[in-house]
């Protein structure tokens, strides 16, 4: 746990850990049940409920999917790291590998690394280099992904290109781990996709393109203001004191701080370890507060909240 815990914090955050929720995880295990529960009656019962219905039912659903999928590589429900991943290999968001998200969200979490470009795999910054060498076309594209509705718009489009460009080059370079990754996930969506055109009114395409990639649009939202760039590590990552429906959505993610300080505490807990400590979170931040996804709509739906170029590496 983390050394800015005094002796009282660190007890109330092992009481947490030590309730029946926490020992058993019934919520996580609830949670996981439920979304395939969902995904799967949602599919069967489209002939019912019609396309447009039926998409958008699961957009949200996804959304939640790859919320879940970051509680089990934290470690939930369960200790054992190889039935978490049995658990979340399911490729409903298509788009992004379970443990690839895994391996590269885990080196997000060393926070001296957070936001420089290279060292933070989900940095959404640029070295002064990348940046000036980049095209205008392409320096646009990233100020318009700094800005909320520019980052539902081309935040998706822009990270699966870029993944698309990093795997291409692990493949062509014959690393087995990344071809034994991609087979696998690959023949998974096979699976899948086949499923959905067999007992589904969803042709493939529109799940893949007005399913999947609108649920990546949406789960993007909130990692836009997530981290910046500062001298000091605790002060890079933001708490967003989010309501409903996104908080739900996002599995309370949104108090961010407080995750990457406690990266095992499940997302039912994440709530209340921040009420019972608010204002020292929000010093131990730096005051990097947002109350809810609605400021940032407000205040840069159309301005960019900073610039693509990291300010100090």
């Amino acid at each position: 746990m983390s050394h800015y815990f005094d002796a009282a914090h660190r007890e109330e955050i092992e009481t947490l850990r030590q309730r029946l929720t926490a020992r058993t995880e019934w919520p996580t295990w609830l949670l996981l049940t439920g979304v395939y529960a969902g995904w799967f009656g949602l599919i069967l019962a489209s002939d019912r409920l019609g396309l447009w219905w039926s998409t958008v039912l699961l957009i949200p659903l996804v959304v939640l999917w790859l919320s879940v999928q970051h509680e089990l590589l934290h470690g939930h429900p369960t200790r054992w790291l190889a039935l978490n991943k049995v658990l979340g290999y399911a490729p409903f968001a298509v788009w992004f590998p379970y443990t690839l998200y895994r391996d590269s969200h885990l080196l997000h979490h060393h926070d001296e690394d957070l936001t420089i470009p290279g060292r933070d795999p989900e940095s959404r910054y640029l070295t002064a280099e990348h940046w000036q060498r980049s095209s205008v076309f392409k320096q646009v594209l990233h100020r318009l992904n700094k800005t909320v509705l520019g980052r539902v718009m081309v935040g998706a489009p822009l990270a699966l290109l870029a993944l698309a460009r990093k795997e291409l080059r692990r493949l062509q370079a014959g690393e087995r781990q990344a071809w034994l990754m991609w087979l696998t996930h690959g023949a998974l969506t096979g699976l899948m996709l086949a499923f959905i055109a067999r007992f589904s009114v969803l042709p493939v395409w529109h799940y893949l393109l007005l399913i999947s990639v609108p649920a990546l649009s949406i789960a993007m939202i909130r990692s836009y203001y997530e981290h910046r760039p500062n001298a000091r590590p605790e002060q890079r990552t933001v708490l967003n004191e989010a309501a409903w429906p996104w908080s739900w959505l996002f599995l309370n993610n949104n108090l961010h701080l407080v995750h990457h300080d406690i990266p095992s505490l499940p997302w039912y807990d994440l709530p209340k370890a921040y009420r019972t400590r608010r204002e020292q979170w929000q010093a131990r931040s730096g005051g990097f507060l947002v109350r809810g996804y609605g400021q940032l709509w407000r205040q840069h739906g159309l301005r960019a909240i900073d610039s693509p170029q990291h300010p100090f590496h």
